[in-house]
């Protein structure tokens, strides 16, 4: 019998010597995986700590009274008045008819935004019509423009339409944008295998209900992280909401401006209500941030 040991042939050694340690060291299909090194997982935890920082920042002032910015040295530990700030600052504005404008502004238009982009998108990518090109570039030149340009015309056309005020002024202009035409057009133009369209056709699909059995189903994953950022984005919109909206009737982020006083900024109820609105979008985050990685890593259309 062979003892354990035991010296072996040297094709056999060196063989061994390349298998993995461990078992989970192998992919499903038994091939070896190169596991990160100390480095990358600590510039991972660098980042990450970074990115955490100001929100670390903002709890600590926000759990604080308004002297904390004078304090030498700055306490780095949380004070106990964090509740108390909060129900000043929902006391202080119309906080529960804030946020509710703005659920129905973001989740309105995100899903606006990411069916009319990805209707256009398709047409930009699979669809062959003339002027099909200067379109797209007009397209993609109006995101250079700066909002600020738009903003007096835009504003004479809600007064005209009597829609100053009111919601409708931050939906409409919202429905759909250039970023969101660019991003499902480069996403289908390789997502959607021209020969999956032509066999639908053949099929007896419609134009129509080609796009919406092939093309929107092809494209759920990038349309997911769309409607992810086109919400945030609405979200902590400020500018226009600011400028078109009554203070009896605003979203979030206009309510919360109404906690400035003209000479002095309670820094502790503004970070306070900063945080409360931020809770929603983390709540987001951590139910859909799964399936948006998962829809990533399924999205190929296999050929």
């Amino acid at each position: 019998m062979r003892h354990r040991g035991a010296a072996l042939p040297d094709h056999r050694r060196h063989r061994r010597d390349q298998l993995p340690h461990h078992p989970t060291d192998l992919h499903p299909g038994g091939e070896a995986m190169n596991r990160p090194g100390k480095l990358v997982y600590g510039l991972l935890a660098a980042v990450i700590l970074g990115g955490l920082f100001p929100l670390w920042w903002s709890f600590l002032i926000a759990s604080h009274d308004s002297s904390i910015l004078s304090r030498d040295p700055f306490p780095l530990i949380p004070g106990g008045n964090f509740i108390s700030n909060a129900a000043t600052v929902i006391d202080t504005v119309d906080f529960w008819q804030a946020t509710l404008n703005s659920i129905i502004v973001s989740t309105v238009v995100s899903v606006s935004v990411v069916f009319f982009a990805t209707l256009a998108g398709y047409a930009f990518a699979k669809l062959r019509f003339r002027g099909r090109g200067p379109l797209l570039v007009f397209v993609i030149a109006t995101m250079a423009v700066p909002t600020q340009l738009g903003v007096v015309p835009l504003y004479q056309v809600m007064a005209k339409l009597g829609w100053t005020g009111e919601l409708q002024a931050v939906i409409v202009p919202g429905l759909v944008t250039a970023f969101g035409v660019f991003w499902m057009t480069q996403y289908l133009s390789s997502a959607v295998p021209d020969e999956l369209i032509e066999a639908a056709r053949v099929d007896g699909c419609s134009m129509i209900r080609t796009f919406w059995h092939v093309g929107l189903v092809a494209a759920r994953p990038a349309a997911s992280m769309l409607g992810l950022f086109t919400f945030v984005a609405t979200w902590t919109n400020f500018f226009w909401p600011f400028i078109v909206l009554r203070s009896s009737n605003p979203t979030l982020p206009v309510a919360l401006q109404q906690l400035q006083a003209a000479h002095w900024v309670d820094y502790s109820l503004v970070l306070a209500g900063a945080l409360l609105a931020t809770i929603p979008l983390l709540i987001l985050f951590v139910v859909a941030g799964r399936q948006l990685v998962s829809g990533i890593m399924q999205g190929a259309v296999k050929q």
